[in-house]
């Protein structure tokens, strides 16, 4: 018989259970496990007025965040309208099939305000990140840290040349964007990361780095900082920080130490690329942080014209002084030189020596004497090399991979290849709650299917 569908007239009475129409294997329920939020309230309750009509419920308002960064939502408008019609969605908010959906514009307020003002995002991370720990995917003995650009809300054809750009602004009559990048002129990862003024200015979005790092048509974009431990690929901290070397570099130490404060844990080696291999980097790991860095050394020392290198050159740390390849002496020279800065050390041979020398011609053909010049810091790129001979450096460098993954991730998975919110805090806002998003989905699924722990490899 072919059946038909009931007529129009509704029934008088429902009895709808939104559990039984979830499908136990659907990726919420996994998440729903892992994620515990019965402590947002009571860290919110002194941002709430006690009188009045009652707000939203944050709890509501984080979920329904963390679900849109989790299956790829990009906009607050979309995420109302797939809340509204989703069961499975409505089920992990804890939302009725009669409950009403907040209004997008709610999400801006609370972000901008209570939100912004307890970092509570911030909470959740680590919140989570400390789970991961308990359940045992967090090794602790190597990490590994990168950056990836991502496109920021900008645009070129309204862009101001950099040397036009002025930071006497107003912060009462400028935007929101504007007046974060204000606040954060002194900060090493925004303001002061370098003194080179940048070719162009995005006026709506004045903390934007103008950057051809890709190799390819420049444009305005923030830089996506992570750190990570190399044992399952958990993110142990993120920062976002201008897009160029020396923010991104300081953002790493940054989360090292944050890491250590946080959670108590501080890896016995770290692995970069090598954008991290500089003089004070390396230094800051080995001397500072006890740290052996598994990171190849930014060296320009080599020459291509077939003299003599530096590392032809033999370095007597007790007497401080070079020895040339004839066994002839380069002491360390007083002579200061404003061109190479105060962090390089000159070392000088006699020209007495050179002049009679057989190899003149191979190490200083067009000057009376050679000249060595030595890093204050340069025991630790030392260090660097010496562990770069070594066969855990191989492996190391394969495990950066896992960080490189995790960015691909991101844009292809997570759909984040372009930011929504502007300035500093939108940057940081939207980076933190996509590594909340990629650690819960690692954290379910590991949770959900445990990996066999024999057939780990050791480090």
């Amino acid at each position: 018989m072919m059946g038909r569908r009931k007529g129009e007239q509704g029934q008088l009475f429902y009895a709808f259970d939104p559990e039984s129409v979830v499908p136990e294997d659907h990726q919420v329920r996994r998440i729903a496990v892992v994620l515990d939020l019965s402590w947002v309230r009571a860290k919110l309750a002194p941002y709430y007025s006690h009188t009045g009509r009652p707000s939203i419920d944050p709890e509501l308002m984080i979920r329904m965040l963390i679900l849109g960064y989790v299956f790829a939502i990009r906009s607050e408008r979309a995420l109302c309208r797939e809340v509204q019609v989703n069961l499975a969605y409505r089920w992990f908010c804890g939302l009725g099939i009669e409950d009403k959906i907040p209004d997008h514009s709610a999400f801006t307020r609370a972000r901008n305000e209570r939100f912004r003002e307890h970092d509570v995002f911030r909470d959740v991370f680590e919140r989570i990140v400390a789970a991961c720990i308990k359940a045992d995917l967090v090794g602790g003995t190597g990490f590994a840290v990168d950056a990836s650009l991502i496109a920021a809300d900008a645009n070129k054809c309204r862009s101001t040349p950099g040397h036009k750009w002025s930071c006497d602004i107003d912060p009462a009559t400028a935007k929101r964007a504007v007046r974060d990048y204000l606040a954060n002129l002194d900060d090493p990862a925004w303001g002061t990361a370098t003194d080179v003024v940048p070719k162009f200015v995005a006026p709506a979005d004045p903390a934007a780095q103008w950057t051809g790092a890709l190799r390819n048509a420049a444009f305005f974009a923030y830089a996506d900082n992570y750190l990570i431990d190399v044992k399952f690929g958990v993110i142990m901290d993120v920062e976002a920080s201008r897009a160029i070397r020396q923010a991104e570099v300081g953002a790493s130490q940054t989360m090292i130490e944050r890491t250590e404060a946080t959670f108590g844990i501080k890896p016995e080696w770290l692995v970069a690329d090598t954008a991290y291999g500089s003089a004070p980097n390396l230094h800051f790991l080995v001397y500072e942080k006890e740290i052996e860095p598994h990171i190849p050394v930014i060296d320009k020392s080599k020459r291509g014209d077939g003299t003599f290198s530096r590392e032809d050159f033999t370095y007597d740390g007790e007497c401080d002084r070079y020895v040339c390849p004839t066994g002839k002496i380069l002491p360390r020279s007083n002579r200061k030189r404003k061109s190479r800065g105060d962090d390089m050390i000159s070392y000088f041979s006699r020209a007495a020596d050179c002049r009679s020398c057989l190899l003149k011609s191979r190490c200083c053909p067009k000057s009376p004497s050679r000249r060595i010049t030595r890093h204050i810091h340069e025991a630790a790129r030392d260090f660097a090399r010496a562990v770069a001979k070594t066969a855990a450096y191989e492996q190391t460098r394969r495990d950066r991979k896992k960080v490189e993954m995790l960015f691909a991730h991101l844009k292809r998975i997570l759909r984040m290849g372009r930011l929504r919110l502007r300035g500093p805090a939108g940057a940081q806002f939207e980076f933190t709650l996509a590594a909340i998003a990629q650690n819960l989905r690692r954290l379910a699924k590991l949770t959900f299917h445990p990996p066999d722990t024999a057939e780990l490899r050791v480090a």
